[in-house]
């Protein structure tokens, strides 16, 4: 067959169309492909890591309480985190908030799929709301916004404080000193959604250390009120003051300030602290009270640590003293 002029010029433009089409197609599908990556690269960094549902309480245990090492290795954040996982708890109040940023314990929490309820810095005892010196409340109250940020970050929902102590001045004035620490605190602590948690400790606040056993809650209760804000809270360690009144009364006391729980066990008997369950602090009374106010929430074991085999042990301790 001869070729037109014709001919040749339509068979250069069919040629050229397919090309380019051809063209398209793949750079299209090609498109395609990397934003579908770009899809998944953007759910992984963004996933969200969630706690069990339906459980009245969640049992968790303290960061410091999980091995920094196995098998010679040291373990990263994410590690130590995977551990509590593995032992069964469903969570971690990460009570070391003071060595990590923010983007470390997020991105821990979702490298480890365990979720993070709540953050510490120990240095509270050290760098104290209630004392004289205004530079060391600033660097304590530092502490506590590094520690809202942190809990942020992870996805929890409060901070864990000990207001002070009751050596550094008169009671009233070192009450007052950690008040408007704490209610300098209440912007951020609101805007990141992050209750601050204050823990009944032996720092001779809000109790009498050398009264009888028989003590009220009642003087936390005050202090919790004073700020009259959803945003401030107790963490109510049942252990602590098992020695100065009864852990069921005090539940009761506290009813709907009562946001999270402390876990150990303590001899009166001895006087000295125990592992959960042991001892003769009185499981049955905390049930009930527990029961009574409708607690729902996070308890968080306070004990020595270790290796999956020690959490495992700690976690069903908590589950025989809480009846879940």
């Amino acid at each position: 067959m001869r070729h037109t002029k014709q001919t040749k010029e339509m068979h250069t433009s069919f040629t050229r169309r397919g090309f380019l089409a051809a063209g398209a197609v793949s750079v299209a599908a090609a498109g395609l492909v990397d934003a579908q990556a770009a899809e998944t690269a953007a759910a992984e960094t963004t996933s969200v890591v969630t706690p069990p549902e339906g459980k009245r309480i969640l049992l968790s245990c303290k960061l410091g309480m999980i091995a920094r090492e196995a098998g010679g290795k040291a373990l990263s954040l994410a590690d130590r985190l995977s551990l509590a996982g593995e032992a069964g708890f469903d969570g971690v109040d990460l009570d070391q908030a003071g060595q990590y940023t923010p983007e470390q314990a997020r991105d821990a929490v979702r490298q480890s799929g365990v979720f993070v309820h709540n953050a510490i810095n120990h240095a509270h005892w050290q760098q104290r709301l209630t004392s004289a010196d205004a530079e060391e409340r600033a660097r304590g109250r530092a502490n506590i916004e590094h520690c809202i940020r942190v809990s942020h970050a992870a996805g929890g929902s409060g901070v864990l404080i000990v207001v002070g102590r009751g050596g550094d001045g008169p009671a009233d004035a070192v009450e007052e000193r950690c008040r408007q620490e704490i209610k300098t605190l209440l912007p951020l602590a609101a805007a990141l959604g992050q209750q601050i948690l204050v823990e009944n400790v032996w720092n001779q606040m809000h109790y009498d250390h050398d009264a009888p056993p028989e003590q009220t809650a009642e003087k936390f209760v005050k202090f919790v009120d004073s700020f009259n804000s959803p945003w401030v809270g107790m963490y109510y360690d049942i252990g602590n003051h098992w020695k100065y009144g009864q852990p069921g009364d005090w539940i009761r006391e506290f009813g709907h300030r009562c946001v999270k729980l402390d876990v150990k066990g303590f001899s009166r008997a001895e006087n000295k602290f125990t592992d959960i369950g042991q001892g003769d602090l009185p499981w049955d009374q905390v049930r009930k009270a527990l029961d009574e106010i409708g607690f729902t929430g996070w308890a968080t074991a306070e004990v020595g640590g270790g290796g999956v085999e020690r959490l495992t042990e700690v976690r069903q301790q908590m589950q025989a003293a809480f009846g879940v």
